[in-house]
C-alpha cells in the first residue's frame, strides 16, 4: 500500500534539504510528528526515533540520502514496515517536492488502510507547512 502527495515550492532543493536535515525540528513543519531524534549525521545508516502525535515512538533508520535530491527513512515494528521517501526535483526556479509512504508486512492489511487515511489528510498539510517555511527562509 502506498500514499503519495506532491507540492511545488518556490525555494531551491538545497534550501529544502537543509530543513530536512534539521531532524529535531521536523515537528515545526510536520504536524503529525511530536518529536524526532537522529543519533549521528544525516547519512545512510544513521538511526533515530520518531514519536508521532498519535501513537507510540518508532525506530527509524536513514536508508538513502542524496543531498539536495532525496532521502528515505524506514521504520519497522514487528510484522510491519513503513518507508518514507522524500524527493526534490528542480523545476523552473522552484522545486517539486514529493512525499511517498509505503507500507508492507503482515500487519499492513490491518494498519495500512487506517494509516493511509491519516496520511491522505495529513501529508497535504505537512507539505503546505514545509512550503511556507522553505519559502520564508529562501526569501530572507
Amino acid at each position: 500500500m502506498q500514499v503519495e502527495h506532491s507540492i511545488t515550492i518556490s525555494a531551491s532543493a538545497d534550501a529544502i534539504f537543509r530543513i530536512y536535515q534539521d531532524v529535531t525540528n521536523w515537528h515545526a513543519w510536520d504536524p503529525d510528528t511530536r518529536q524526532a531524534v537522529l543519533e549521528g549525521p544525516f547519512a545512510v545508516g544513521s538511526k533515530g526515533r520518531l514519536t508521532p502525535t498519535k501513537g507510540s515512538t518508532v525506530p527509524m533508520v536513514l536508508t538513502k540520502v542524496e543531498p539536495g535530491r532525496c532521502f528515505t527513512v524506514e521504520s519497522r515494528i514487528p510484522l510491519f514496515r513503513m518507508v518514507f521517501e522524500h524527493e526534490l526535483v528542480p523545476v523552473h526556479g522552484a522545486t517539486e517536492v514529493c512525499h511517498r509512504v509505503t507500507f508492507s508486512g503482515l500487519l499492513s492489511v490491518v494498519l495500512g488502510p487506517m494509516l493511509a487515511k491519516q496520511l491522505n489528510s495529513g501529508l497535504p498539510v505537512t507539505l503546505a507547512r514545509l512550503k511556507a517555511l522553505a519559502e520564508a527562509r529562501d526569501a530572507s
